[in-house]
């Protein structure tokens, strides 16, 4: 699964059909910009809050966050700074901020039909490091897992952390939603060692599968989303 990946309910004529994307923005000043690893942890805990939204579950996002579901479920990160960020602030959506990051997300739009704020941000070359090295995650929090072998811009890589959660927020039992939206959606993105990269591929949790129209070939595994709940 992909920037482009598919929902459990695609249709096989879905390229017939409108497509639609999630609109992520993350705000990127020029002199403080944020950490790779808050920006990908934001961006993920972003994804998770506008599923469990009411406005999503059974509100006036459900439409277009079915019509999303029911194809690729695409997301397209793009970047935004200073009156930019303003100009985002004021279409509906939620701001998600974690340690240095602010992301915004959006009910999910036309591919070919995005609001004229959002359309004139930046895509490409959505890049950041990080100060220092992460800490190790605590074994109870969830844990996104990047493929140590890929090279991925921050951009791409906040993409696929939102995959990855989606693919794990369909997996769980009611019980653990409720328990992951009661905790903030706690969650860690760190590269996997590369020794147990292949294990955590033949687990059986949900794995991330990039369609490779950008930056990395196709079928690529990217993430795998390690939710203690989903362990065997």
């Amino acid at each position: 699964m992909s920037t482009d990946g598919t929902g459990p309910d695609a249709a096989a004529h879905r390229d017939e059909v409108p497509q639609f994307a999630l609109p992520l923005v993350i705000r990127v000043e020029r002199a403080t910009p944020p950490g790779r690893t808050d920006a990908l942890e934001a961006a993920a805990r972003a994804v998770l809050t506008f599923l469990a939204d009411p406005r999503t579950v059974d509100g006036e996002w459900t439409e277009r966050a079915l019509a999303w579901q029911d194809g690729r479920i695409r997301k397209v990160v793009r970047r935004a700074r200073g009156a930019g960020w303003r100009r985002a602030l004021a279409l509906p959506g939620i701001t998600v901020t974690h340690g240095s990051a602010e992301v915004r997300v959006y009910p999910p739009v036309p591919v070919d039909g995005w609001p004229e704020d959002l359309a004139r941000l930046q895509v490409s070359g959505t890049d950041l490091a990080d100060a220092e090295p992460p800490a190790d995650p605590e074994p109870a929090v969830p844990v996104l897992w990047l493929n140590p072998r890929l090279q991925m811009t921050a951009g791409k890589a906040m993409a696929q952390a939102g995959h990855a959660v989606q693919l794990a927020w369909w997996r769980l039992p009611h019980e653990a939603r409720a328990k992951w939206q009661g905790s903030g959606f706690d969650l860690a993105v760190r590269a996997s060692p590369a020794a147990r990269w292949p294990a955590l591929l033949a687990s059986g949790l949900p794995v991330v599968r990039d369609a490779g129209f950008t930056e990395i070939e196709p079928g690529s595994c990217t993430v795998v989303a390690d939710h203690p709940a989903l362990r065997g």
